[in-house]
């Protein structure tokens, strides 16, 4: 187990080792889409430029907001591997505090082994994805 699992929140590091036991990069896609298929339905009024990601080469919405001192995030993507990461992000940061995700960095991508198999594009999507995340849980 590496320091940097154990500095990660307890879902994101759950993710991290369930990616970690997966040797093969299809089984990868497949836990990623998997993801994706979990998040709940993003309402048609919450796609809007507001909550549309920067530079990203598909089409991904994030909202967020504050219960109870803790993020809610949801979020869709008009790419399957995309909303995969999407699903990925808020399974791993939902329920944490603005300043819990304002600390993480984006680094943890490399523990899961992902960041091998994705293409530039959808690497820079995910910290693209991060970081907006991150903007809008410190806005909250």
């Amino acid at each position: 187990m590496s320091s940097t699992l154990d500095s990660l929140p307890p879902n994101l590091a759950k993710i991290v080792q369930r990616f970690q036991r997966s040797s093969d990069q299809k089984r990868r896609y497949e836990q990623l889409i998997w993801y994706g298929q979990k998040l709940s339905e993003l309402p048609e009024s919450d796609k809007v430029l507001e909550n549309k990601v920067p530079g990203c080469v598909s089409q991904v919405y994030v909202t967020a907001k504050l219960e109870d001192g803790k993020v809610i995030f949801q979020g869709d993507s008009d790419s399957q591997l995309t909303k995969g990461l999407v699903g990925l992000l808020i399974e791993g940061l939902n329920g944490l505090t603005p300043s819990e995700i304002g600390q993480l960095t984006p680094d943890f991508i490399q523990e899961t082994g992902l960041n091998v198999s994705l293409t530039p594009s959808r690497a820079n999507g995910f910290y693209n994805i991060f970081k907006t995340m991150q903007k809008k849980a410190l806005e909250c």
